[in-house]
């Protein structure tokens, strides 16, 4: 058994410590496999004992047998892998070369990005009462994303289901303070005319589409537009990340109204973790 899925087994019954412990290592092991038992107890605000009784916990002699085995895993995926991916007709190579294309997909994005539509977009948001995000099919996850880091701002902020029905209630139920935002990934154009009479409607628009020639990009008073891409599932991703950074650059600009929330959730957070043994 790994020292993941012993990590994984016990982390329903560890103590506060240990948890702080076990996450670390799951979400940091290259750093893990590189510090002392005290420079990784610093790390986690715990003492070095407490790290020592961790390893223990797992069935290790002590810090430095889990340690050897993390750094194995850092040899596995650092040495011996990359050497896998250069195999042609092989898992690692579909992997590294599907990893490159969103790589190249996203790097396209941000050389590309309308600085000055996103500047209009995050202060259409700003000044809404509140946000309706109208996503089609493929778009789902993006808009639930942006809604979830919208609210931790305190924005208002309502997601319609796709289809007709449910996009024309979000249009037919927004006022004139609020704003419409479509999220088209593949270019729907059932979501194109109800962007069509939202904008009839004398509605603000806004949308974030995964190519400029997106029907409902011509609806909308703003368009934040990704490059069109040869592949569905690249063009998703890259609109999720458009969505992402929308959300950043809220962050960035609004701070104040992120500050409270984000200490809201940490004071939640704590009661959460006080209540584990």
């Amino acid at each position: 058994m790994s020292y993941e899925d012993r990590i994984r087994e016990a982390h329903g019954k560890l103590s506060k410590s240990f948890s702080r412990l076990a996450d670390f290592i799951l979400d940091s092991y290259v750093q893990a496999a590189l510090m002392t038992a005290t420079e990784l107890a610093h790390q986690v605000d715990v003492d070095a004992a407490t790290v020592v009784r961790f390893a223990q916990k797992l069935g290790y002699s002590g810090f430095p047998e889990l340690q050897d085995e993390i750094k194995e895993r850092v040899k596995r995926d650092l040495l011996i892998q990359p050497q896998e991916r250069l195999e042609p007709d092989s898992l690692a190579s579909v992997i590294n070369l599907t990893m490159k294309r969103l790589g190249n997909a996203l790097e396209q994005a941000r050389m590309l990005l309308d600085t000055g539509a996103m500047e209009r977009l995050v202060e259409q948001i700003g000044g809404a009462r509140r946000v309706v995000i109208l996503p089609e099919g493929q778009a789902q996850a993006a808009a639930h994303n942006l809604s979830t880091l919208l609210e931790h701002g305190g924005f208002i902020v309502s997601v319609s289901q796709p289809g007709a029905t449910d996009l024309a209630r979000g249009v037919s139920t927004a006022q004139p303070q609020d704003l419409i935002l479509a999220i088209d990934v593949g270019g729907d154009p059932v979501l194109a005319r109800a962007m069509q009479a939202a904008q009839s409607r004398n509605l603000q628009t806004a949308a974030i589409v995964g190519a400029a020639s997106h029907e409902s990009a011509n609806q909308a008073d703003v368009v934040l537009a990704a490059q069109n891409q040869p592949e569905a599932g690249i063009g998703l991703v890259v609109v999720d990340a458009l969505a992402y950074t929308v959300a950043a650059a809220l962050r960035w600009q609004y701070k104040e109204r992120f500050t409270g929330s984000d200490e809201a959730i940490e004071a939640l957070f704590e009661r959460i973790q006080s209540s584990e043994s």
